[in-house]
């Protein structure tokens, strides 16, 4: 059987470990597969409702904190930061990710919490605009995938992928410039700067097509029990992308009314 894969992710060692080879009589090959212990799609979207079930309580106990006059920024600068480290633990350590992930989902609800609710707070009524915007671009992304409409092939994958990247070389440029003291466009409510956030937009949903890949192939590859939580995060992390983009998006539209 073949398993190779024109996924880099999927071409790494860790997560190739749901089969194993042993030797006929003869010396020939023969793969023994332990299909308890395999990665299935029905395994992934369980798990990946679980992290969204802890993810949006998190976020909600956050959140309520907020209106109840607690100062929740450290519960968000908290979250983000150790999420994060959460995440590039799971990365190297994707065997440890059973523990990992909805130890991210909790954390990363925290920050979610705690935005949503600073945003909610200046712009009333923003917050379900952009959870219903997220929402619909998720089930349309779904459905276009599902049906293959829009089919992930090699060219996709590295257009998308360079393109997120660039973005987050972008992100991280402005940062660095707002610390000493030069703002980009990009934070500001110009159409240039709405444009922008439209393209992100576009970028993160297409990058839900790459998570629905990841699932779909690494069942299909039969890849280890744990790469559901794996495939899970991969997914939570897009949404949550694509969710503060739309706020961002939606506070920029707002704020020019």
């Amino acid at each position: 059987m073949e398993l190779k894969s024109r996924n880099p992710l999927l071409n790494n060692k860790a997560f190739n470990a749901g089969t194993t080879t042993v030797y006929d009589a003869d010396g020939r090959p023969v793969e023994i597969i332990d299909r308890e212990n395999t990665m299935t799609v029905n395994g992934a979207v369980n798990k990946s409702i679980l992290m969204l079930v802890l993810l949006v309580s998190s976020a909600f106990i956050v959140w309520q904190l907020f209106f109840a006059g607690y100062n929740v920024l450290p519960m968000m600068i908290g979250g983000a930061i150790t999420s994060l480290i959460v995440y590039f633990i799971a990365i190297y350590k994707p065997a440890y990710t059973p523990y990992l992930v909805p130890a991210y989902a909790v954390l990363e609800g925290a920050f979610i919490g705690g935005l949503s609710a600073f945003f909610e707070a200046r712009y009333p009524g923003l917050v379900m605009q952009a959870v219903a915007a997220t929402f619909v671009t998720f089930l349309v992304c779904f459905l276009l995938y599902r049906f293959k409409v829009v089919k992930v092939t090699q060219q996709f994958r590295s257009v998308v992928i360079g393109a997120t990247l660039a973005i987050c070389t972008f992100y991280l440029f402005g940062w660095i410039m707002s610390i000493f003291g030069v703002q980009l466009f990009i934070y500001g409510n110009s159409l240039i700067s709405i444009g922008f956030s439209v393209f992100v937009i576009v970028i993160a949903a297409l990058n839900l097509f790459l998570d629905f890949d990841l699932i779909e192939e690494g069942a299909r590859r039969r890849l280890p029990k744990y790469m559901e939580w794996f495939s899970a995060m991969a997914l939570m992390i897009t949404l949550v992308w694509l969710y503060i983009e739309f706020l961002k998006l939606l506070a920029k539209l707002s704020s020019r009314d």
